[in-house]
């Protein structure tokens, strides 16, 4: 395990996640169920789509150099773009069904865990863990990173709850996370020079 690789993965996903809606649909679970099973259902979705963007990043690792980090920079730049573009948006909130009055600790884990896998595919985060198993050959590092911020946000959104929605200023959380992505673009954009040339 290399802790630069999983300080690099923890402080890119973390703005990320923050502004994401499944931080709203953390919120709106955890106002439906008791904290602990959210966050046990919400965990394991997260440490599952972890494992299989970073399973995608170092498959794609195996293609050559330069093609590697060729879609690595257009995954961040797409991402930074994406990032900014949403800056001036409103957060976006997941609605629930109809859930049960008083379910069992399984059951609403269960039902965190299939929001939260649901809402969690093509997002911006497992896109992000994704390029950054591609360009470290360090998978488990990437994985123990990203899904600690992960596992930040939706802790933060389970135990503080609406408190911490009403306080975040999602548009600079957006902003800082766009500069981010394009920060790891342009940096992935010299190392496909690099190969190529």
């Amino acid at each position: 395990m290399v802790l630069s690789v999983v300080a690099t993965a923890f402080i890119l996903v973390l703005p990320v996640e923050l502004p994401d809606k499944t931080l709203f649909a953390t919120l709106v679970l955890a106002t439906r169920f008791p904290a602990l099973p959210v966050f046990v259902g919400v965990g394991t979705a997260f440490g599952l789509q972890v494992a299989i963007a970073v399973t995608a990043g170092s498959l794609l690792s195996l293609l050559p150099e330069a093609l590697v980090s060729g879609v690595v920079a257009v995954l961040f730049l797409v991402g930074a773009v994406l990032l900014w573009r949403s800056a001036s948006s409103g957060p976006e909130d997941e609605e629930l069904a109809e859930t049960p009055a008083d379910p069992s600790f399984l059951r609403a884990a269960a039902i965190s865990f299939g929001v939260l896998f649901a809402a969690e595919w093509g997002d911006l985060s497992q896109l992000a863990t994704a390029g950054l198993a591609a360009r470290y050959d360090e998978p488990l590092s990437v994985f123990v990173g990203a899904w600690a911020a992960l596992l930040v946000v939706s802790g933060l959104a389970v135990f503080l709850g609406k408190k911490l929605a009403d306080r975040l200023p999602i548009a600079l959380i957006r902003r800082v996370a766009a500069a981010l992505f394009l920060v790891f673009a342009v940096f992935a954009i010299v190392e496909t020079v690099r190969a190529l040339t």
